[in-house]
């Protein structure tokens, strides 16, 4: 004879603080899983707060509503399968990361945290308290072993639950999103099957939070670490899940199998969800951008029209008296073909007022950066009337290649509440448009065909603030920059190894000077989804007045 046990997948998106919509959903898909006849309904780490909760989580209110928002949630599970969900737990001994196990209309069991993740974009060593190794939990027939995220990054305490008897591994997740972390996932998970010997079920949060993105792509892994369930990205899903135990124990039934997305798509897909959730989340419902006839103000378009239809997309286009005619009409075919309202303002009038005002006291000086900054800011300022006259979220469409060495103008072009492609390099701004244009996704809310015009993308790139002015009058060919900034930033190379690799010293000692003295203006900066292993601000984190460079 065969047992069977069935577990439903809840891949879900919470909301910091939404305690009664988080709760909602959470009750949403446990009815879901009981009509399915399930015997649990497994829900992410922290859903029931959102994650991350940062410092939030340290206000006693807040871990007092939480805990509250728990026990009433519990009373409602009633006549039916179990239901596992994350959220905080306080008593006297500390304040856990816990995950909550609630069945007739109590909680009947938790699962405390043990490893606390203190490095990439954690910090949970300062909000929560290690909880022991534990136990396995009992729900019927099966001893359930719950390591919670961070957990299964670490032997001991899987190993710890397979010899205290647990029969199958759940590890409910918050695991944010960056390049390729899929793979380092399934060796992950891998390497605790092939030590316990135990099926494991992996499952993942969704949605974006601030400058965080949760990517979903749960799956679940046999004894063998083969994937026989694996849940989409970046989107809700609810899956069932049999398992069946024989004479080896208990065995995951084949379930659903959806391909997973490659790199240019998945990050494409992180910026649309970051920028949905980022608005939607914060009451927002439309965006209004500077459209330049730049490719990087394009492609923020495209993005800004996927995520919210183009509808909702207010661009504008404000020149001056550098603004070729090529721009004008760049800017023209790629809100055409968005299908997004353009507006154009000229700053000529406030150039001159501006210049005018400051005559007397910049007189007997020569033009510089000074007179390009203010077209800069006098963009800023427009931009900010319309989005507080209309209520538009202002996006910013700085790359990361000009973000790092401080290519942009602080209170100029910097100016608004959130930058899309602020972990994109410029060369891969110019891959992704590339993409953008050649496929069309259901989940995109824009327009199928080019999304951003083959002229933009084709043109040299300028910020037009002067005559004949062209981005490499001032930075090294992107192909040349990137790879440098690569090296410095996401490698942490020394300036050996990076000459070493066939780049100009003198170069490599100008992008190094420029990455460090830049630092004050990201300090500053609009937040923006996290895509590498070193986003700024996030996972690099160095001071604004820093004297050392490398010598060597």
């Amino acid at each position: 004879m065969t047992d069977r046990f069935r577990l439903t997948l809840a891949q879900m998106n919470a909301t910091v603080g939404a305690l009664a919509a988080n709760a909602e959903n959470a009750f949403a898909a446990w009815e879901a899983g009981r009509a399915a006849g399930a015997d649990l309904v497994m829900l992410p780490e922290m859903f029931l707060t959102g994650y991350q909760t940062q410092d939030l989580v340290l206000k006693p209110a807040f871990l007092h509503d939480a805990m509250a928002a728990m026990a009433a949630l519990a009373t409602r599970i009633t006549d039916g399968p179990a239901l596992g969900i994350g959220g905080p737990w306080c008593d006297a001994t500390g304040s856990y990361n816990a995950y909550w196990l609630l069945k007739d209309g109590k909680v009947f069991a938790r699962a405390l945290k043990h490893h606390l993740p203190h490095d990439d974009v954690f910090d949970e060593m300062r909000l929560f308290d290690s909880g022991p190794l534990g136990a396995p939990v009992d729900l019927g027939a099966v001893r359930l072993g719950l390591p919670v995220c961070e957990d299964a990054w670490h032997g001991d305490v899987a190993a710890a639950l397979a010899k205290a008897g647990a029969e199958m591994l759940l590890v409910p997740n918050g695991s944010p999103y960056r390049r390729r972390k899929l793979d380092l996932r399934l060796d992950v998970t891998r390497a605790r099957v092939a030590e316990t010997g135990l099926p494991l079920v992996y499952l993942n949060m969704v949605g974006g939070q601030d400058d965080q993105l949760f990517d979903g792509a749960s799956f679940v892994l046999d004894r063998a670490g083969q994937v026989v369930a694996q849940l989409p990205a970046f989107e809700e899903a609810l899956a069932h899940i049999d398992f069946e135990k024989g004479a080896l124990g208990w065995t995951p039934c084949p379930g659903p199998i959806t391909a997973q997305p490659d790199d240019l798509e998945q990050d494409y897909r992180a910026m649309v969800l970051g920028l949905t959730d980022y608005l939607g989340k914060s009451g927002f419902k439309k965006a209004v951008l500077g459209l330049s006839g730049g490719v990087d103000s394009a492609l923020v378009a495209a993005i800004a029209a996927d995520a919210l239809g183009p509808e909702n997309v207010h661009c504008v286009m404000l020149p001056s008296r550098y603004t070729s005619q090529a721009s004008l009409d760049d800017a023209a075919a790629a809100a055409t073909g968005l299908g997004c309202k353009l507006d154009t303002v000229s700053i000529e009038d406030s150039r001159h007022a501006v210049e005018g005002a400051l005559a007397h006291v910049l007189a007997g000086t020569t033009p510089d950066v000074t007179e390009e900054n203010i077209q800069s800011r006098l963009r800023g300022v427009m931009l900010m009337a319309i989005s507080n006259k209309f209520g538009g979220m202002l996006l910013t469409t700085g790359n990361k290649s000009e973000v790092a060495v401080g290519y942009c103008t602080i209170y100029g072009d910097m100016a608004g509440g959130y930058n899309p492609i602020k972990d994109l390099y410029k060369t891969r701004v110019f891959e992704t448009c590339r993409w953008r244009n050649a496929n069309h996704r259901p989940w995109m809310k824009g327009p199928a065909g080019v999304a951003v015009p083959v002229s933009i993308i084709d043109k040299p790139p300028s910020a037009e603030l002067r005559d004949n002015q062209k981005d490499e009058d001032s930075l090294p060919p992107y192909p040349v920059l990137d790879d440098i900034l690569e090296r410095l930033v996401e490698g942490d190379q020394s300036v050996a190894d990076i000459v070493a690799a066939g780049h100009d010293r003198d170069t490599v000692k100008r992008i190094e000077h420029l990455l460090y003295i830049s630092e004050w203006k990201r300090f500053q900066s609009a937040p923006g989804p996290r895509l590498t292993t070193r986003a700024f601000w996030l996972d690099r984190r160095y001071p604004m007045v820093n004297r050392w460079r490398d010598t060597r």
